[in-house]
C-alpha cells in the first residue's frame, strides 16, 4: 500500500539523518527528515497523487471522506502548506516530513557522487538542497486513520542557506599546505 516518490532538489529541513531520536524527547526514536517544495515543484503533484492513490487503494468509496479529514491536518498528514508553520524557509512553499522508525535502520545518506555520508562529514545539513526517495501510505489501526510519509533516502545535492544560522563547512575555507610546512608559519 506504500508508494515511492523520488524529490529532486528540494530543500532540506530539521534533519536527524545519523541518529535516531524523540519528537520534543517522547515517544519513539526516529530518523526524521522535511523536504520543503514550491507550489509549482514537479513533486508536489507526485506527493498529491501518491495520496490519492494509497487513500483509494486502502479505503476504497471512502477515501475522499476520509482524506478530507486528513489534508491540511499537522498530527494527520505528512504534507502541508509551509505557509501554516513559522519556520526557516516555509513561507511560500510545501513541507514533506517523513520520519523512519529506529528498527528498520538509518536512511541512505549520500554525497552527490553516491559515496556515503556520516554525520562528521557536516552535510546535509538544514537548509542544504537534496535529492531524496520516500513512501506514502495511509494509516488505519487504532490510532486513527493518516498520510503518513516514510524516509528511505537522501542524496546531498548542492550548499544553501543554512536554516537557524550559521555557514556550512567548506575546504576552500582553507589553503593547500605545501609537504613538510612549519606549523609555526600558521600561528
Amino acid at each position: 500500500m506504500a508508494e515511492k516518490v523520488k524529490l529532486a532538489d528540494v530543500r532540506l529541513s530539521f534533519p536527524d539523518l545519523f541518529e535516531a531520536t524523540q519528537y520534543q524527547g517522547q515517544g519513539p526514536f526516529n530518523f526524521r527528515a522535511s523536504f520543503l517544495l514550491a507550489p509549482n515543484h514537479p513533486a508536489k503533484a507526485a506527493i498529491d497523487a501518491a495520496i490519492q492513490r494509497v487513500a483509494k487503494e486502502a479505503w476504497k468509496d471512502k477515501a475522499q471522506a476520509h482524506l478530507a479529514g486528513i489534508l491540511g491536518v499537522g498530527q494527520k498528514c505528512c504534507f502541508l502548506d509551509g505557509n501554516t508553520k513559522a519556520y526557516d524557509g516555509y513561507a511560500g512553499n510545501w513541507a514533506l516530513t517523513s520520519t523512519r522508525d529506529q528498527s528498520k535502520g538509518r536512511p541512505l545518506v549520500l554525497n552527490a557522487d553516491k559515496t556515503p555520508l556520516v554525520a562528521a562529514d557536516g552535510k546535509p545539513y538544514a537548509g542544504c538542497y537534496v535529492n531524496a526517495t520516500v513512501e506514502i501510505w495511509p494509516q488505519d489501526n487504532k490510532y486513527g486513520r493518516a498520510i503518513r510519509c516514510t524516509l528511505l533516502g537522501v542524496q546531498f545535492l548542492r550548499d544553501g542557506d543554512s536554516f537557524g544560522g550559521g555557514t556550512p563547512p567548506s575546504p576552500d575555507d582553507f589553503e593547500a599546505l605545501a609537504a613538510g610546512a612549519d606549523a609555526d608559519s600558521l600561528a
